[in-house]
């Protein structure tokens, strides 16, 4: 009797903003790589993550949440992330909020058009009764095409296991696109950006964390410690004292809670020093976004 052949392939996550995405991201992995915040407009990248198993390889990728309008070329890189990730992807997740806003119906046309095995997933059932839920599993089942319909909660971890099944089953046979000892295609740099402007997202209101692009200059590990060089890019003058606040009290308390969240992450002491620069107009300037890794190719 033959070993069954090795499985390996894309599985991306799409929806819309706010709908448990990056904590469904996290759940599935076991590892939290992607930023998890209430705020719309969380995740800006396309985060690999690879899941090695038993006779398997899953490539999870976490995508911003599809936007009804582009208001800056950032935007337009974000989306094209999306595009790229529902282009290519052997699986395609496409989660729901179960008390979320009205569906894009470009998600729809998206979803419908991929060419990928499709599961259709309600997310914060924890949150609403049965009655509810069942009637919205109805309205799931005419609204979109798909090969699977799983009601589940990404916080609680509920139904996770399920559809982590689903995802092998419909995995395509192939070797393996990664080592088994990778865990994503990002670099520590990323994450320290990812990690710090997640920070500026909790601590700052209004249009300012939306502004915030965070640059790493200087990774430097040494055997007990990582020293870190970042600047916080905003794009107005107006904008660089709020974020340094009345005596620098507001930076201070940003390197703080930062530090806290990369000391966990990377299991090592960190000093840190942040710098403000302003850089105008920065989410419309496509040198830039080249730079902040927002690529046009």
């Amino acid at each position: 009797m033959s070993e069954a052949a090795f499985k390996s392939g894309f599985v991306s996550i799409i929806g819309m903003p706010n709908a448990g995405k990056s904590t469904l991201y996290n759940a599935l992995l076991g590892e939290k790589l992607a930023i998890v915040n209430s705020k719309a407009q969380t995740t800006r990248h396309r985060i690999f993550g690879i899941k090695n198993g038993p006779g398997h390889q899953i490539v999870f990728s976490d995508t911003p949440g599809i936007l009804r309008q582009t208001s800056y070329g950032m935007h337009e890189r974000m989306m094209k992330f999306v595009k790229e990730s529902v282009d290519d992807s052997d699986v395609l997740v496409l989660l729901i909020d179960i008390n979320g806003k009205d569906f894009s119906e470009e998600i729809q046309e998206k979803f419908e058009r991929s060419k990928a095995k499709k599961i259709v997933v309600l997310n914060k059932i924890d949150k609403v009764h049965q009655q509810k839920l069942e009637e919205k599993l109805v309205w799931l089942k005419k609204t979109f095409i798909g090969d699977v319909y799983l009601a589940i909660s990404a916080q609680e971890k509920f139904q996770i296991d399920v559809l982590e099944k689903y995802l092998v089953d419909f995995l395509p046979e192939h070797p393996a696109y990664y080592p088994e000892d990778q865990l994503t295609d990002k670099t520590e740099r990323f994450f320290v950006n990812e990690i710090i402007r997640n920070n500026v997202l909790k601590l700052y209101d209004e249009e300012v964390p939306y502004s915030v692009e965070i640059v790493t200059l200087l990774f430097k590990e040494e055997p007990k410690i990582i020293r870190l060089s970042c600047e916080i890019i905003v794009e107005r003058d107006s904008q660089k004292p709020i974020i340094i606040g009345k005596k620098g009290q507001s930076i201070k308390k940003l390197g703080i809670e930062s530090r806290k969240e990369l000391e966990l992450f990377f299991q090592k002491q960190v000093y840190m020093e942040l710098f403000v620069k302003v850089r105008e107009d920065w989410r419309n300037n496509k040198k830039m976004l080249d730079q902040f890794g927002y690529e046009s190719e």
